[in-house]
């Protein structure tokens, strides 16, 4: 029972590390109903900025503020730039952007910091503790916390705010919006910004984890399922998608994988994401789409 418990805690904290990814397509999604490809870039690109920065003797808080700076005026400038020239048109030209983008700033960061392999090293240890028979990483721990944070500070920034309810009002209809007078401009720019700041947690926290290296972008296929788990307009249900993530592919590694062979823990995810399609498209926390004609 104690292995049975370590395992299943172990992935639900790995499956955190998914939903901190997963978050920042939220903050998009909710405001522009854009699904944001060129989230992981972001969250390579903070990761790397940040690492580039210290490796040159900036203070590490330093080091933080001028990233985030940083990532905040990516955030206005794909707002002018892609989001705005772009209002109104179908989904998957919006996809397709945000597609080139990934690869923009897959390249500005290469050119900028260049593309070698870096540690880095948050003063978080990461030797495991024993809580009631059951090992747990402190680093696991830590960045568990760090997701609750996040979540509680967005849900209450989405959900009992003027701000979240503009978000939401630009997501169903931007048009109605304009119309109402919500500044559209704004709006977009803030929700990018937002993803920005998580992209620069995550992308610290796995940085620590993986390294910061150029395949750290493609964490965002494992957010994928989580996605379309939790719900693509959910921040709560990027949280609990991820945790289903993380204990599923853990178990299914440990009980099944020596029954079928291994890998499981790669391709299981998206698996359990294909059943959800099937059986819930919206997710279990999406708002289902809903059309008058």
């Amino acid at each position: 029972m104690n292995f049975f418990l370590e395992v299943l805690l172990g992935g639900l904290l790995a499956g955190v590390m998914y939903s901190l990814v997963a978050i920042g397509f939220v903050l998009i999604y909710k405001a522009s109903g854009v699904f944001n490809f060129a989230q992981g870039s972001l969250v390579l690109f903070g990761a790397l900025t940040f690492v580039s920065l210290v490796e040159r003797h900036v203070n590490p808080w330093i080091a933080f503020g001028l990233t985030l700076a940083a990532l905040v005026l990516i955030a206005i400038a794909i707002e002018r730039a892609v989001l705005r020239p772009l209002v109104n048109r179908p989904p998957i030209v919006l996809f397709m952007a945000t597609l080139g983008l990934s690869f923009i700033l897959e390249g500005a960061a290469q050119l900028f910091w260049g593309a070698q392999v870096h540690g880095l090293d948050l003063g978080i240890d990461d030797k495991p503790i024993e809580l009631g028979g059951v090992m747990i990483s402190q680093f696991d721990i830590f960045a568990a916390a760090v997701a609750a944070v996040l979540v509680i500070g967005l849900s209450l920034l989405t959900n009992r705010t003027r701000l979240g309810l503009s978000l939401r009002a630009v997501a169903d209809d931007p048009l109605a919006a304009l119309a109402v007078g919500i500044r559209l401009p704004r709006i977009w720019a803030i929700a990018w910004a937002l993803a920005g700041f998580v992209s620069l947690i995550a992308g610290l926290l796995w940085g620590a984890r993986l390294g910061v290296q150029f395949s750290l972008s493609l964490v965002v296929l494992k957010a994928l399922p989580v996605l379309i788990i939790g719900g693509f307009s959910s921040i709560g249900g990027a949280i609990v998608g991820g945790l289903l993530i993380g204990a599923s592919e853990k178990l299914a590694a440990v009980y099944v994988g020596p029954l079928i062979g291994d890998g499981i823990e790669n391709w299981f995810p998206y698996l359990l994401a294909m059943l959800f399609l099937l059986v819930r498209p919206s997710g279990l926390f999406g708002e289902p789409a809903v059309e008058r004609v």
